[in-house]
């Protein structure tokens, strides 16, 4: 992936005031309650967190990484020590799909923070944001979305990580374009949110649960469920469904003419 090299401003303390991304985060938080983060709390542990499983609903995933944490451990250590036939029964817990590939990519991951970064990943998260990115995504798989979601979550790093259901649903609100490249489409709701984040470690996770669990179970790729949804007197793509034809109930029939 081609790195950006726009500068990122901080986020500013005036962006505590209420913001309209405030109002939607806290009628959100109204509407499912808080959303908890993954268990993980360190790096590396939502490193593995996020391989253990794949297209696996929350559920699974956190069944996966428990069986994990109890049987292998959570460090690069523990996870080179361990059978390897061991990782695929446990990659298998979380998914169906890519088994061998992701038992392999924990160790490669582990291989890599041993090697690379003298067993620590979070000591290369207290590096100025850019240069944190970029040590995360020396890790197979894991992308400007995902490196953004790991400094978030350990709190080293004030940013709104958006998967691609909160990206989803921040763009159906007005924030952003959508564009056949999720990269561009990313750095285009951050850069039309940035402006109204709250410079709070607690808001932000709650942001980012909220619009991600939104994005799950409403604001869906295809079939979105508008009659439910909390935020549709704000939703721009809720107001253009229900302008277009194909979205309005059919005219009766007129009785046929004799």
């Amino acid at each position: 992936m081609a790195r950006d090299l726009t500068p990122i401003p901080p986020l500013s303390m005036a962006a505590t005031r209420r913001s309209n991304l405030s109002r939607i985060v806290d009628t959100l938080k109204e509407h499912y309650g808080r959303v908890a983060p993954p268990p993980a709390k360190n790096a590396f542990s939502l490193v593995l967190w996020e391989k253990v499983a794949y297209l696996a609903d929350d559920a699974t995933r956190l069944a996966a990484f428990r069986a994990l944490e109890a049987r292998v451990g959570l460090t690069p250590r523990d996870i080179l020590a361990a059978d390897p036939e061991l990782l695929r029964e446990i990659a298998a817990l979380g998914g169906k799909v890519g088994i061998v590939e992701r038992a392999q990519r924990m160790r490669d991951a582990a291989e890599l923070v041993l090697g690379e970064f003298d067993g620590s990943l979070d000591r290369e998260l207290t590096r100025p944001l850019r240069e944190a990115k970029r040590s995360l995504q020396k890790i197979y798989g894991i992308g400007e979305p995902g490196a953004e979601k790991i400094l978030l979550l350990t709190r080293s790093h004030q940013v709104l990580p958006l998967d691609s259901n909160g990206a989803r649903a921040m763009c159906r609100i007005g924030y952003g374009a959508e564009h056949k490249s999720y990269t561009t489409m990313y750095r285009s709701v951050a850069d039309a949110a940035r402006s109204e984040l709250v410079a709070d470690y607690a808001w932000l996770i709650d942001a980012h649960m909220l619009l991600r669990h939104h994005g799950q179970e409403l604001c869906k790729t295809s079939q979105p469920r508008c009659e439910s949804c909390p935020l549709t007197d704000q939703c721009a793509h809720y107001a253009i469904s229900r302008r277009s034809p194909a979205k309005r109930p059919p005219a009766p029939r007129r009785p046929p003419t004799r």
